[in-house]
């Protein structure tokens, strides 16, 4: 199934408000922006990530520009299924419910053949971009049934791209996402927990400069660009895209 691609809607000032939000990798391009994009429109966002340093200072920002956050650090590659259901509890438990859920973690270390691929390599990239991520969101499923309106949003890649010779494991991982995007939604339909994907195009980000280090970098948008993507399929507007994988339009730079 191809995805749906529009151009972004506006994104209303309070579309998140009242809402809590964790965000995987949100020290990372994508989940920083998207931390900050939701905090301005009134969520109270749960930082997690594995670089204590580096959410710290995404923390400072996201705590400037609404309401104030919280740091979980979490390391995908080695936290299990114990760890994801003590995260989810504690968030919904403490910061008066969960209602979202957005995967931005990723773990990408550079074009390589599948035979040259080290073993360790490709277990740790096919479990932090699919396992993790579904573990996480199967912890959270019980809370976020427990709100009015809730969503679980996986950022996926371009398959065509991905799906190509030479991505290993992360190409792997992310087919793997998209189908688990229209599978989970089709098991959740009759639940208050939307499903979706967000398919952002080429970013300035450190995964992207791993697979094309001689790319004029300044020709892609940032990921501030697609960040009101990420509160769009958050907020109860995503109900269009539930059970999609969405490749919003941006304006190039």
């Amino acid at each position: 199934m191809s995805p749906a691609a529009a151009a972004l809607p506006a994104v209303a000032a309070n579309a998140l408000a009242g809402r809590t939000v964790i965000i995987t990798g949100a020290h990372g391009g994508l989940g920083a922006e998207a931390a900050k994009a939701c905090a301005r429109a009134g969520a109270t966002v749960v930082l997690a990530g594995r670089r204590v340093p580096k959410l710290n200072r995404v923390y400072d920002a996201v705590r400037a520009l609404g309401p104030e956050p919280a740091l979980y650090p979490l390391d995908l590659a080695g936290a299990d299924p114990a760890d994801y259901a003590a995260l989810a509890e504690k968030v919904a438990t403490e910061l008066g419910g969960l209602h979202g859920l957005l995967h931005c973690a990723a773990e990408f270390t550079g074009l390589a053949p599948l035979e040259a691929t080290d073993p360790e390599a490709f277990v740790r990239n096919l479990h932090v971009n699919l396992t993790a991520p579904w573990l996480l969101t199967q912890a959270c499923l019980p809370w976020l049934r427990q709100a009015g309106d809730s969503a679980v949003v996986f950022v996926t890649d371009d398959p065509a791209r991905v799906g190509k010779p030479y991505w290993g494991a992360y190409g792997l991982a992310k087919l793997g996402l998209a189908h688990l995007v229209h599978q989970l939604s089709a098991e959740t339909d009759a639940t208050p927990v939307r499903v979706a994907g967000l398919e952002p195009g080429p970013m300035r980000t450190d995964l992207r400069a791993r697979a094309y280090a001689d790319e004029a970098q300044l020709r892609v948008p940032a990921p501030a660009a697609y960040a009101p993507a990420c509160v769009h399929l958050l907020s109860a507007a995503g109900a269009a895209h539930r059970g999609q994988v969405w490749a919003p339009r941006v304006p190039s730079p």
